[in-house]
Parts: C-alpha cells; sequence; structure tokens
C-alpha cells in the first residue's frame, strides 16, 4: 500500500530575499576594498548614498518578483545582481585611475535594466504567448541587424558597424536582436522537429533535413555571414550561430546538426578571413600575439596587455586597487575579465564564473520543468546565449579563440549588453514562475489572450498543474 502526500509548492521569496541581502553586502564590502586599495581613508564620501540606493534598487527588484511572479526562481535574481554590483565596483575602480566617470552612467543603465526587467514580466504574463511572434521576431531582429547599415544612422566604432547613434545616444542593436532571434528559433524548431530530425536522407549514418526544411538554417548561415563581411562583428556572428546550432541539437538530439554547423562555421568564416582585412588583423593578433612586429602594429596591443594583468594577478590577485588595469585598452569593457584577473585572481575569477553557471543552470533547470515545448527550447536558447557569450569573450582574452568585441554579460561597461540581459531574466523568471507554480495560482488570462496561443501549446499542458492556465471571458 502505498500513500500520496501532497507538498505544498515552495515559492523561494525568502531564500531570494537572503540571496539580495548578501549580493548587495559582497557589492559594498568590494567598493570599501577597492576605495581603501585606491589610497583612500575612511568611508567613501558617497557610501551610504551609494548603501541607499542599492537596497533600494536590490529590494525593490525582489518585491517586484515576489508580486508578479511569485514562484520564480530564487537564484536568478540574486545572481545578476551580484555580477551587475562587482562590474559596478571594477568600472569606478578604473574610473579613479582614469579620471573619467563612466559608473554614473553604468549605474543609470542598472536601474533601467532593473525597471526593464519587471515592465518584461509585466507584458509577458503567459510565455506561450511568444509563439505567436514566431516570423515577427524574425523580421524585428533582422531589421536590427540592418539598422547600423542605414548611412546617418550606423556608427562604425573600432572598425565594427555595430552601433546605431541618435545625438549622443548610442545603442547596439544586435544585444536586442538575440532575444528576437531566439524566440524564432523556438517556434520554428518546435514547429518543425520531426521533419529536421526524422526527414530526409541518411548520409554517412547522419539524417539530412530536406531542402526545404534546411533553408531557415542557410538563412540563418548567411546572416551571420553578412555580419562578418558588412558590420566586421565576429563576436555576434559567432554568438547568432553558436544559439541556432545548440538549439537545433537540442530540439532534433542529433549530433548531425553539430557536424553540419562546425563545417558551415569554419567554411564562412575562412572565407571572410581571406576577404575581410579588419578580420584578418584580428586572427593574425591572435595567432601571433607575442610577435613584436604584430603587437607594434597594434594588432595584439590589447591582448597582450590583458594577458600580462592576468599574470600579475596570479591565483588570489593583487587585491582591489593594488593592480594596473587601467594600462591596457577598454579595461572596463572588453577586457573586464583580465582587469578582475589581475586584482581578484584566478580564484575570483573562477567564482565570477561560478555565478554564471549557476545562471545557465537555473534557467535549464525551467526548460526541464517546464512541460510545453517552446518553453522548453526558450528556456534553453536563452540559457545559452548567456553561455555562449561568456564563452566568447573569455575564450577571446585567454586565446582559446580570437577577440571579439562582445560584452561580459551583466560585468561589462555598456548599456546595450546589460539592458538587454536585464530583459533576459526577466523572461526567465516569468517562465520559472509558469514552471513552478500550482495550478491554482496559474495566471488569469482573458478569452483573447488564450485564443492567441498555440493549440500545441494548450494541448501539451493539459491537466498539467505545472502550467495550467486559468482563462475568464472579460466582458
Amino acid at each position: 500500500m502505498s500513500i500520496v502526500s501532497e507538498v505544498k509548492a515552495r515559492r523561494g521569496r525568502w531564500p531570494e530575499f537572503f540571496l539580495t541581502l548578501v549580493a548587495i553586502t559582497i557589492c559594498l564590502g568590494a567598493y570599501l576594498l577597492a576605495y581603501t586599495g585606491l589610497d583612500g581613508e575612511g568611508l567613501p564620501p558617497n557610501f551610504f548614498l551609494i548603501t541607499f540606493i542599492a537596497v533600494l534598487v536590490g529590494i525593490g527588484g525582489h518585491l517586484a518578483i515576489r508580486f508578479l511572479a511569485p514562484y520564480a526562481d530564487p537564484i536568478l535574481f540574486p545572481s545578476a545582481l551580484l555580477l551587475n554590483g562587482l562590474g559596478l565596483v571594477m568600472i569606478y575602480r578604473l574610473d579613479v585611475s582614469d579620471k573619467t566617470n563612466a559608473v554614473k552612467g553604468q549605474l543609470i543603465l542598472t536601474i533601467v535594466g532593473i525597471v526593464l526587467m519587471v515592465v518584461t514580466m509585466l507584458i509577458v504574463r503567459d510565455h506561450r504567448l511568444l509563439r505567436g511572434l514566431t516570423w515577427t521576431s524574425l523580421i524585428a531582429g533582422i531589421v536590427l541587424l540592418v539598422l547600423p547599415m542605414i548611412p546617418g544612422l550606423g556608427k562604425e566604432v573600432y572598425g565594427a558597424k555595430i552601433w546605431i547613434g541618435i545625438g549622443s545616444f548610442t545603442y547596439q542593436p544586435a544585444e536586442l536582436a538575440k532575444v528576437f532571434f531566439a524566440i524564432f528559433f523556438a517556434g520554428y524548431l518546435v514547429a518543425e522537429r520531426d521533419n529536421l530530425s526524422l526527414a530526409g536522407p541518411k548520409v554517412l549514418g547522419m539524417h539530412l533535413p530536406k531542402p526545404r526544411h534546411l533553408l531557415p538554417i542557410l538563412v540563418a548561415w548567411l546572416i551571420c555571414l553578412a555580419l562578418l563581411a558588412v558590420e566586421n562583428d565576429f563576436g555576434t556572428a559567432l554568438l547568432f550561430f553558436g544559439l541556432f546550432v545548440a538549439m537545433l541539437y537540442v530540439a532534433t538530439e542529433r549530433v548531425s546538426w553539430i557536424a553540419i554547423g562546425g563545417v558551415l562555421t569554419v567554411v564562412g568564416i575562412s572565407v571572410i578571413v581571406m576577404t575581410t582585412t579588419h578580420i584578418q588583423r584580428r586572427f593574425n593578433g591572435w595567432l601571433h600575439t607575442f610577435d613584436k612586429s604584430v603587437y607594434d602594429a597594434g594588432d595584439s596591443y590589447q591582448l597582450a596587455q590583458g594577458i600580462f594583468g592576468m599574470a600579475n594577478g596570479g591565483l588570489f590577485g593583487t587585491g582591489w586597487g593594488q593592480g594596473y588595469p587601467d594600462i591596457s585598452f577598454a579595461a572596463n569593457s572588453d577586457l573586464i575579465i583580465p582587469s578582475f584577473a589581475e586584482e581578484i585572481g584566478l580564484t575570483g575569477v573562477m567564482a565570477l564564473l561560478m555565478i554564471y553557471f549557476l545562471i545557465v543552470m537555473r534557467g535549464l533547470r525551467v526548460a526541464i520543468n517546464l512541460r510545453d515545448g517552446f518553453g522548453k527550447l526558450l528556456a534553453v536558447g536563452f540559457s545559452f546565449t548567456i553561455a555562449l557569450q561568456c564563452f566568447i569573450v573569455v575564450g577571446g582574452v585567454t586565446r582559446l579563440i580570437p577577440l571579439t568585441g562582445l560584452a561580459m554579460p551583466f560585468l561589462a561597461h555598456g548599456g546595450s549588453a546589460l539592458l538587454t540581459n536585464w530583459i533576459i531574466i526577466g523572461l526567465l523568471a516569468r517562465m520559472s514562475d509558469a514552471a513552478r507554480q500550482p495550478a491554482s495560482s496559474a495566471p488569469i488570462l482573458s478569452a483573447e489572450e488564450y485564443a492567441k496561443i498555440p493549440l500545441m501549446e494548450k494541448s501539451s499542458s493539459a491537466g498539467d498543474d505545472l502550467n495550467a492556465t486559468q482563462v475568464v471571458v472579460l466582458k
């Protein structure tokens, strides 16, 4: 005889509250250490103001999640807040050495980013509604990528045409495009999963798709090549194509897609490297970083300085404010990982990477717990977006791959990546709330909103307490 007991679903809001306080405390402690290491005495002049802002923003974000997504994963927000706060501390530390004030703008963008996270949870009441925007998301993503090519709107910075500018305001549209592409990939792959995994001829033990099903993959490949050729943006192209291949593999469980993606990547990059001067210089600096002629020409100066800084930091670092990360170019953006490595050492950087690992793993856990195919793939896509971006940035500064211009999520200076990643946290929080909540707490949708959910997603969650949806007719 077996006994079945009903266990009340845990919201996890108190653990999130305490973890948020821990994140704020660690960031304020790092701020004090940086101020002291830069020959400051006592408390920083604005310490109490900074403390008030940190508590207000951190607890405000927590309270918003508590009321809007009460069953959301309790690890996501505190982890992102901790990374964002430590990034602000490093940017402040570099500001003091460089006599700049970049941290003020970054702090404002942090507040705006958390507000965007809250707005995202307000707008997206049910993630399944996003599946109805599959092809709209594709169009929006392509438009965002094309914007920097428009004369008068696009701006070229350090050889890459990836920015748009209106007056003093600049933005990198490709950062927001990755959200739209993740939505498109998830919607398309859910609809075509069987065709991509089973249909088509079998060659050398691998299932190949039919031409009509292969066309979107080739379009994605061509978009990445266009990014490389026209915008000279190696990092974003690698991120988009890696995201698509990863989601393809998860959707179809076919290793053949990894092989196809690898072949297309090698062919595409080889062609571009042979024809694009800017990318050639990037590869030359990567392959011959410590060659004197390459270093003197400036092709490897930035990368070499970052490696020198990491070597100076060693295992435990020089201490906050005790190193020389400001010697490197773009130490607060492209090379913020070497900046951290010099002052908190390999041990500290590994701790930072473990926080990213937590975010990615919790995102994948959301995918496992969701019962609808679209939500699973979307959560996987957002998790892989953060993981791939970390890999590309860390791989670049450690010479595993050529150095790119991507920003380390939450840490690096720059508003485009920061705002987009907070939007991703908001979407993951919304999806984790749907995955963890009992049926009695499911969101109440109007008949019109429910009608927008594709039939497959309704049937896939029928009778499922984790994804049940209450429907009311609003007159």
